[in-house]
């Protein structure tokens, strides 16, 4: 069965990590990007910073043998990389398992990575061979990967979502409030308290969903 999971390394154990000596306060994150023996994660973002010479922040490292800054908007930076595919890393063991890396962030705490196996084999693999080659990975989380559970968990039922549309289109959530609950339950055709637990079930959804992801991202 597919398989997810998080690991995270030092932030000096990962190429880019020498960025955080001089710029603490930055984010890195990989694009996306499913390694080959080709190319490996070319993109990578610089966020949270104003420096005027970003490609300099990057200290010579034996992982990279060139970094160039592609684009910039206001503190966000694109810059292209080129690895050595001779360094041992966490992106040179995806590349010889053969596992997609589905996101990658740094912070000067930490990198995280979130990788997907086809089976927990893959993962288990990939974990080995980190560990073989000295690399400190630590494992933060594993687990089964149910797309149509996942899917449908992920959505809101369809009165529920009808429920918060009208309501935010009437202006429920306005303040002062420009309708009420049971102005609502009578376009809906249902009672003030249905018309109450749909909103009450579908905010909860959302904002659990919403702080799962936020939690996630800043592993």
């Amino acid at each position: 069965m597919a398989t997810e999971a998080t690991f995270t390394v030092p932030s000096n154990q990962f190429p880019l990590g020498t960025v955080f000596a001089q710029l603490p306060d930055v984010t890195v994150e990989l694009e996306r990007l499913i390694p080959s023996q080709d190319v490996v994660i070319p993109y990578f973002w610089v966020r949270g910073t104003e420096a005027d010479d970003i490609e300099g922040a990057f200290a010579d490292h034996p992982g990279v043998n060139r970094i160039q800054l592609v684009d910039s908007v206001e503190d966000e930076y694109l810059l292209r990389v080129e690895w050595s595919l001779e360094y041992a890393d966490v992106l040179s063991v995806l590349t010889e398992i053969d596992i997609p890396l589905i996101k990658a962030a740094g912070t000067n705490r930490q990198w995280t990575f979130d990788i997907r196996g086809d089976t927990r084999s893959d993962i288990a693999s990939f974990y080995s061979r980190c560990r073989e080659l000295g690399i400190p990975v630590k494992l933060t989380e594993l687990h089964a990967l149910t797309p149509l559970e996942t899917e449908t968990e992920a959505e809101l039922t369809d009165t529920q979502q009808e429920a918060l549309e009208l309501a935010y289109e009437r202006g429920y959530f306005e303040s002062p409030r420009e309708v009420t609950m049971e102005e609502i339950g009578d376009e809906l055709g249902i009672s003030q308290q249905a018309v109450a637990s749909r909103l009450r079930r579908g905010i909860n959804h959302i904002l659990g969903n919403t702080l799962s992801e936020t939690e996630r991202s800043h592993r």
